[in-house]
């Protein structure tokens, strides 16, 4: 799986050495001009002393090698091949310069973000279309849809195989952790997203659905709490805790629906917990999720009737 796709794109484009490249002046006629009749070259004009030269560079290399053959990278040394820099104008560095058809066509100078490199092939080479660890996140998507959870599982292991701080897979891998009842395997992987990205919105379901798995986790039986129920309908506490087990259970319909009677009966019960544990929730389980949708319908009829 992991082989697959670490050559997902370069399996139409040959390895990696094929994209990437460094030059001389005496090679630059045939790394740059001649290949640029047939497809765009970036040339990356750099040296050992330049500190935004080192930032960028493992940059341009990843998005040319994620483009899967649709441009080719070719870095040159200035302080050892100073003559085509100086022909081209160029005064500072990093300069990134596009050839195509044997002309120089577009570029860019500094370090600049990868959205800025991404756009700037865009623009010589057309759209490269997804990567392929983009694709492999949305087939891995698909199948959850589909409930082949095992096919999901191994697509998620190998982008973090490839990527280990990659947001969505490791969001999605955790969840279905969460969704089988491994909840300690959720939360190492959960353990693994940088300090720094930790708060980031794709990461906000996740937190939403481990939060719950703790709060269910504490409950233990559920049945005394439907005989508290039973007998007192109006024990709110006791419905409140029993929707939560059933969430954690994946009985996702009777937890709303536990919900939205407390509200029915009380709107005000404790700081109107009942409708801020259905937006937990809904936030748990993903904006398209069925259950999501069900429930928010339930919840704006409560509202506006």
């Amino acid at each position: 799986m992991l082989n697959d796709l670490s050559a997902g794109g370069a399996a139409q484009a040959g390895p990696a050495g094929d994209l990437i490249k460094d030059t001389t002046t005496a090679a630059f006629r045939q790394d740059v001009i001649a290949e640029s009749m047939n497809r765009p070259v970036l040339v990356d004009f750099w040296a050992p002393w330049c500190g935004p030269c080192k930032q960028l560079t493992p940059v341009l290399e990843k998005v040319v090698t994620a483009a899967a053959g649709a441009v080719v990278l070719v870095k040159m040394n200035i302080d050892e091949h100073p003559s085509i820099a100086g022909q081209l104008g160029i005064q500072s560095i990093p300069a990134v310069i596009a050839f195509d058809k044997g002309r120089p066509v577009d570029g860019f100078m500094g370090a600049v973000p990868e959205s800025q490199i991404k756009e700037l092939i865009d623009r010589i080479a057309g759209p490269a279309g997804p990567s392929p660890i983009e694709a492999a996140l949305a087939e891995a998507a698909g199948l959850v849809e589909q409930g082949e959870v095992a096919g999901a599982s191994e697509l998620y292991a190998a982008v973090l195989e490839q990527e280990p701080d990659n947001l969505t897979a490791l969001a999605g891998l955790a969840k279905l952790q969460l969704d089988a009842g491994e909840i300690e395997n959720a939360k190492r992987l959960f353990a693994m997203v940088p300090e720094d990205k930790v708060n980031d919105p794709a990461l906000a379901g996740l937190r939403a659905a481990l939060d719950l798995a703790d709060q269910a986790a504490s409950l233990g039986d559920l049945a005394g709490l439907q005989k508290a129920i039973e007998a007192n309908p109006a024990d709110h506490q006791s419905r409140f805790d029993l929707a939560l087990g059933l969430a954690a259970r994946n009985q996702r319909e009777q937890a709303v629906d536990h919900l939205i009677e407390i509200r029915k009966r009380d709107r005000a019960w404790n700081d109107d917990a009942a409708r801020k544990q259905l937006l937990q929730f809904f936030e748990a389980w993903g904006v398209m999720d069925p259950d999501t949708i069900r429930g928010r319908r339930k919840l704006s009829t409560l509202l506006f009737s």
